[in-house]
């Protein structure tokens, strides 16, 4: 924000200096495109796509100064000058001194939880998301989910609805103890959740239980910038704190943190780990020299790390915050406007369409937010990504599935890149098929892969 006017800028607090064509396509074209791409929207060419909205992670548009960085890229295997840079902007921001640089965040997952997770550990979280629960079950770890209260309520109008459960976490080391837990993750904000904050109060209601019994706690910090900025908006004593100190609190009340810096850093590829214990930082080195690379470039090129310092630090101004947030939530409010269910409040990142209840005549087992999706792509050419039953449901011995709480739909603002028109765009495709929504059909599996089946699976519908 503005720190003269203190009121939110009319405007982007950013001009255009290159521009990219957005497709247009007919109904027909992305009739034929979403059939030959067995109905993943996964698997269809960024060239058919109007508003691309599946994901925010490394669609970001990069600023002049992250464009003339790259130019000052170190290519040198080891030591490189861009890796001391990237460092010290990460001991910046997180004060931790021990930074180890991987190629995204899934890579990061993978690193860490190879060094510190065995067989039958637990690892509580508020709401793990995808690549996270993957990596802790692939370590052969089980991921636990432990939401607030407030999370199971769609339509409550709170603004951490990402906080973790401080009472079942209590219950869950009390039971367990640091012997089955290896550490505690929370994820800011909490994508799963709607893309929800998590307060400092609740920060620091897990440092206080986990620290009485020597369990560190990481941080999956992909968008902790728009975490800071809902602490500053809604948390009592923030309002006046920069949101690079409230970040920089927030990390103080971590051990750890990994980032898929391809979000709030504002990059197209890239991450990191940082610690303060240096002996977890030297295993996870060991394993990086066999997995990734050597550990100060990690997968990386020095001109990537270079972009990734100057984002990880612009990711931090309060009116680019200001202007990134406000334009998620004035989506949103044009799509609860025009009766279209969604997650309330909109999140930092992205809106989440309540396709359990846009299409309730379709079971969690015939993927509702998969057909919300499709019907998305085939009326206004909006690419979006299902978060429920595709991406988490799983069938017990028995053959029942066992389904996730919500099924969601996420439209996933890129940062930087789409003007309010764009959304507006968005906000009236969803309206157009939520009027016709009792027409939408369920959806069956043509290919099901074994695990992340929401990145390769293969669909049709039903009847």
């Amino acid at each position: 924000m503005n720190p003269e006017s203190k009121q939110p800028l009319p405007f982007p607090p950013f001009k255009t200096k290159a521009v990219e064509p957005v497709p247009i396509t007919t109904r027909s074209r992305r009739e034929k495109v979403l059939r030959e791409a067995g109905f993943n929207l996964f698997n269809v060419h960024a060239k058919y796509v109007t508003v691309d909205l599946l994901t925010d992670s490394g669609t970001s548009a990069m600023s002049q100064a992250q464009w003339s960085a790259l130019m000052s890229g170190d290519e040198s295997y080891a030591g490189a000058e861009s890796f001391l840079r990237f460092s010290e902007a990460v001991r910046k921001v997180t004060g931790m001194p021990h930074v180890i640089p991987t190629h995204q965040g899934r890579s990061a997952e993978n690193l860490f939880f190879s060094a510190v997770c065995k067989p039958g550990d637990l690892i509580p979280n508020n709401t793990h998301f995808d690549t996270t629960e993957a990596n802790v079950h692939h370590k052969g770890g089980l991921a636990v989910n432990l939401p607030c209260k407030e999370a199971s309520d769609p339509e409550l109008d709170s603004p951490f609805k990402g906080n973790i459960d401080l009472d079942a976490l209590q219950k869950l080391v009390d039971e367990n103890g640091p012997e089955k837990i290896p550490v505690c993750m929370i994820t800011v904000t909490n994508n799963s959740a709607g893309g929800v904050a998590v307060s400092m109060e609740n920060l620091k209601g897990v440092r206080n239980i986990l620290k009485n019994v020597g369990i560190p706690l990481i941080l999956d910090c992909a968008r902790f910038a728009e975490n800071a900025y809902f602490i500053k908006k809604y948390e009592p004593g923030y309002a006046v704190k920069p949101i690079a100190q409230i970040a920089h609190e927030m990390f103080s009340c971590a051990d750890g943190a990994l980032m898929s810096a391809k979000k709030d850093a504002l990059v197209n590829i890239g991450g990191f780990i940082a610690l303060r214990d240096e002996e977890v930082a030297k295993r996870v080195r060991e394993l990086m020299v066999v997995i990734e690379g050597f550990p100060t470039y990690g997968g990386m090129a020095g001109r990537d790390m270079d972009a990734l310092a100057v984002g990880l630090i612009e990711g931090l101004d309060d009116d680019y915050l200001e202007h990134r947030i406000g334009q998620v939530r004035r989506m949103g409010e044009k799509m609860r406007e025009m009766g279209v269910p969604i997650l309330w409040p909109p999140g930092g990142h992205g809106v989440y369409i309540n396709a359990g209840k846009f299409l309730p005549h379709i079971p969690g087992q015939h993927f509702p937010g998969q057909a919300v999706s499709c019907e998305l792509y085939l009326e206004g050419g909006v690419r979006a990504v299902e978060i429920g039953s595709v991406m988490f449901a799983r069938k017990d011995a028995g053959g029942q599935w066992i389904l996730p709480r919500f099924e969601l739909v996420r439209l996933a603002v890129p940062r930087r890149v789409y003007h309010d028109a764009h959304l507006d765009h968005v906000a009236l495709t969803a309206a157009k098929v939520f009027e016709r929504r009792e027409k939408v059909r369920g959806m069956k599996f043509t290919y099901e892969p074994p695990r992340l089946r929401h990145f390769l699976a293969e669909f049709d519908w039903i009847g």
